[in-house]
């Protein structure tokens, strides 16, 4: 078997494909751009599906069919940037899930557990200087939740298997569509479609549609939800599916459930649309005859898993997908969008935005997530003065990637919004007149937001390195030692958002979905 070194840069490849899978490919491109994978492996596209490249943009592209200016191209035009740009599609690269397979030939050297082994890979990964990645982790969840500063530790499933091989399954699994899993203990004599058809709308958007669905169904609850993560590792190949036709159960439960829920008109970012998941995974094992566990886990948009496997022979090597599957159109504003100047911008002025509308946002934001807006609530709350003045500013939910070369922020998009809900009141007390998230926002604090005369505004989930190009410069002006969640102050040139929650309270979260629900039927 390969000796410790190798297995360890083998494991680095593969933790850094696995968080920002690959760049482009090295042949049949234009002479002016760089062709040479930095440090020997790509960093760049975010959606490679196991070889199936093809298939899973294809599907992606099906989605553009009902609306070239949709935020499905937002979505597209980003991966491509960052395939061009050899970096994340999103900002958020996720805790790095990991099953192995260890052939029970396999001999290893060295003092180091395999566990050990793939936590260095993540770590030295994530620490790439010519490409770090956002280090998400914290330690104490419970309490201090202090960041870990590298990635780590990295969740792991191993077992034993035939052979002289090590096979990896590694992804990186994002925040936002992670904290929409469930897990049900049903009946046998329960309706799953049923139950998956009237959950799913309670998701909301946090998740990032159009993304896939992973099911585990049977055995015990911990054996069911680790079935519904390893799901999410297959292949995009629901249109082979449908073109074969089905062969079993479950591959009924598939089709059903991806035309059944597609019909609910979720669609991108949960606005409407026809597209809601792009597949539907089911894996299943024999349970008690009293049980019937089924758990469910999303995956969002910038899905991005890989498959490894070492045999001895030296490290594994990735191919990039080929450019040529993206439609060739790119995401442009549409010609009814707003010029936006932030620096001068009032709450009578807002009052001429309504839900739906396109804002191009010009000039200063600050930034504050979940441990920001936690501080700010608990000095507010102590008499304390303020490190910045909230009043007549523009807040925008993200944890930035750190910059490289000429970059004024890495990869920066927005976070689920419906977790700053606790802390609106708080804030808009100070004056804050806007803040930009992702997904919806809840009825009380949309109540809030038309009590304040405020607006709330979304940017487009997973496509953050398209954000990202729009920020000119970035600089941390509070709460440093919060690492990624320190506030910062970005300067914007025509940064794309939508009006999700206009000053009348009217939300397109509610309006959009019940229009394509209508159109799909």
């Amino acid at each position: 078997m390969a000796e410790p070194n190798t297995l360890l840069l083998a494991l680095l490849f593969l933790a850094v494909a696995a968080g920002w899978v690959l760049g482009r490919g090295a042949s049949g491109r234009d002479e002016e751009v760089d062709q040479t994978p930095p440090s020997q492996y790509y960093l760049g596209l975010n959606f490679l599906l196991d070889g199936e490249q093809e298939s899973a943009l294809k599907a992606f592209s099906e989605a553009l069919a009902v609306n070239a200016e949709t935020f499905e191209m937002q979505i597209l035009t980003s991966s491509k940037l960052s395939a061009l740009g050899k970096r994340p599609l999103c900002q958020d690269t996720g805790i790095v899930t990991i099953f192995v397979e260890v052939g029970m030939d396999v001999e290893f050297e060295g003092d180091q557990t395999i566990d050990d082994l793939i936590n260095q890979g993540v770590a030295e990964a994530y620490l790439n200087p010519e490409n770090p990645l956002r280090a998400s982790i914290v330690e104490d969840p419970l309490g201090l939740r202090k960041n870990t500063k590298n990635n780590t530790p990295a969740v792991i499933h191993t077992r034993l298997v035939k052979g002289r091989s090590i096979d990896f399954k590694i992804a990186a699994k994002g925040g936002g569509s992670e904290n929409k899993a469930h897990l049900k203990m049903m009946n046998p004599s329960d309706d799953l479609v049923g139950y998956i058809l009237n959950l799913i709308p309670t998701l909301g958007a946090g998740w990032c549609p159009p993304g896939v669905l992973g099911i585990g169904v049977g055995g015990t609850a911990e054996k069911a939800v680790i079935m519904a993560k390893e799901s999410l590792m297959e292949s995009i190949d629901i249109q082979e599916l449908i073109d074969k036709g089905a062969k079993s159960r479950v591959d009924e439960l598939r089709l059903e459930l991806y035309e059944k829920i597609n019909q609910l008109g979720i669609g991108a970012q949960g606005l409407g649309g026809l597209t809601t998941v792009l597949d539907v995974k089911i894996n299943d094992f024999p349970t008690h005859a009293a049980s019937l566990p089924v758990a469910i886990i999303p995956n969002c948009a910038a899905t991005r898993h890989i498959h490894f496997k070492l045999d001895g022979n030296g490290p594994a090597e990735f191919v990039p997908p080929s450019l040529d599957f993206y439609p060739k159109e790119e995401w442009q504003p549409n010609e009814n969008a707003i010029a936006v100047d932030l620096d001068s911008l009032t709450k009578e002025r807002m009052s001429q935005f309504k839900a739906g509308d396109t804002l191009l946002l010009n000039g200063k934001i600050l930034t504050a997530r979940d441990a920001a807006h936690k501080r700010i609530e608990s000095m507010i709350a102590n008499g304390e003065q303020l490190p910045v003045d909230l009043k007549n500013r523009v807040i925008y939910y993200v944890g930035p990637v750190d910059p490289i070369q000429d970059e004024a922020v890495g990869p920066a998009g927005p976070t689920t919004a419906t977790r700053m809900d606790k802390f609106t009141e708080s804030i808009l007390n100070q004056e804050v007149i806007g803040m930009i998230g992702k997904a919806e926002r809840g009825q009380q604090t949309i109540e809030m937001i038309k009590k304040n005369k405020a607006i709330y505004m979304i940017a487009v989930g997973g496509a953050a390195f398209l954000v990202s190009k729009a920020i000119n410069k970035a600089q941390k002006i509070a709460f440093e030692d919060l690492g990624m969640e320190a506030i910062y102050e970005f300067e914007v040139k025509d940064m794309p958002v939508t009006v999700a929650v206009d000053q009348e309270g009217n939300s397109i979260h509610t309006s959009g979905p019940k229009q394509w629900r209508i159109i799909s039927q």
